[in-house]
């Protein structure tokens, strides 16, 4: 995912600033890639707005019933959460990157103190698994029915026309900020891995996809481990934010996509149409299906794999000929983009097979 990433950026450093994956795609590989680049993008790109409205719902709505006792519907939530984000992208594209820096910020402080604290209490025989009545079963085949959710979970791809509007052509500051911003994220879900498989039991994960897979269910699961208040504390914050910058930086995507897209004007008018488009389809989607999160993630993944993995391949190969003059090219010549297409392929492969009961499940 970070290679198709850097592959994406190599093409898009082509045209002017501004210039979103629709307008380079309908250039370099024509209208027929375009539409079905587009129509994936634009799916991706809202169902993860879905996925973050109905996660924000679940999340807040709970830590309200935890902290002041009262049950809040958490459709209710939802919306007003995706209003509150409608409102700051409405002022500017900047304030949305801005919050979204200042919540990951108070969000890598809560991480630390949360998951310092887990990892501590990691129980091996947890981790490995060895109480579980079943413990001779083998977990390795339920990796391909994840594959492609963990493909979603490297989905930055729909930011990079934002990130050169905000850097501009510096391809160095893009280059790092891809290239750091993957390798941390890694870390961190590798991190978030070791703390949550070592301190919640294998057969709690039934009861967390039994009611959706949402996020609230996972807190829950950890306040039944016992932690002070303190922790506690944390770890709801950590939550909170982890939601809702994840929303920001979606939406933000789907904004800045939907202006280039429909050729919406920066005007205070025309940016209150984008946003129109950007939320009232994924709202009432919501409105109908709540607790959909993690089927909206998969099916992410599903079309992330042609827009966010073989697309960025055919791109930079396309823009290698049309600009044989251009300042940034990836590493390993047309080796490294026919290794991200077999793994698009793969991709599509596992969603399939978990999608007809072909894979193993867990649950």
């Amino acid at each position: 995912m970070l290679h198709s990433g850097l592959l994406l950026l190599e093409a898009n450093l082509n045209y002017p600033v501004g210039s979103s994956f629709n307008t380079i795609t309908k250039d370099l590989i024509g209208n027929k890639w375009n539409v079905v680049s587009g129509i994936t993008v634009a799916f991706v790109l809202y169902i993860l707005t879905y996925a973050y409205i109905s996660a924000n719902g679940a999340i807040i709505s709970e830590t309200i019933a935890i902290n002041a006792g009262t049950h809040v519907n958490p459709r209710i939530v939802g919306i007003g959460s995706a209003i509150f984000v409608a409102s700051v992208l409405w002022v500017s594209s900047l304030a949305a990157s801005r919050i979204t820096s200042f919540f990951l910020g108070i969000k890598i402080i809560a991480f630390i103190v949360v998951f310092g604290s887990f990892f501590f209490q990691v129980d091996y025989s947890i981790l490995r698994d060895i109480a579980a009545p079943e413990h001779n079963s083998r977990y390795f085949p339920y990796i391909l029915m994840a594959v492609p959710v963990c493909l979603a979970s490297f989905g930055f791809h729909g930011n990079i026309p934002s990130l050169i509007i905000c850097y501009g052509k510096r391809k160095d500051k893009l280059i790092k900020s891809i290239v750091f911003g993957s390798i941390l994220a890694l870390v961190i879900y590798l991190f978030w891995l070791y703390c949550t498989m070592g301190n919640i039991h294998r057969s709690n994960f039934k009861e967390i996809i039994a009611s959706g897979g949402n996020v609230d269910s996972l807190v829950k699961s950890f306040l039944g481990t016992n932690q002070h208040g303190v922790i506690e504390f944390f770890l709801l914050i950590f939550s909170n934010l982890a939601v809702a910058s994840s929303f920001f930086g979606v939406t933000l995507g789907l904004f800045d996509y939907l202006a280039d897209l429909f050729k919406m004007g920066n005007t205070p008018w025309g940016r209150f149409k984008t946003l129109l488009l950007t939320f009232l389809p994924p709202a009432a989607l919501y409105l109908i299906f709540p607790n959909g999160f993690i089927y909206a993630i998969g099916g992410a993944g599903l079309c992330a794999t042609i827009w966010a993995v073989i697309v960025p391949a055919f791109l930079a190969l396309k823009s290698r000929e049309r600009f044989p003059d251009k300042n940034f090219t990836v590493w390993g010549g047309k080796a490294i983009p026919a290794v991200v297409i077999a793994f698009g392929v793969m991709v599509i492969l596992c969603w399939f097979g978990s999608t007809l009961n072909l894979l193993p499940r867990f649950g």
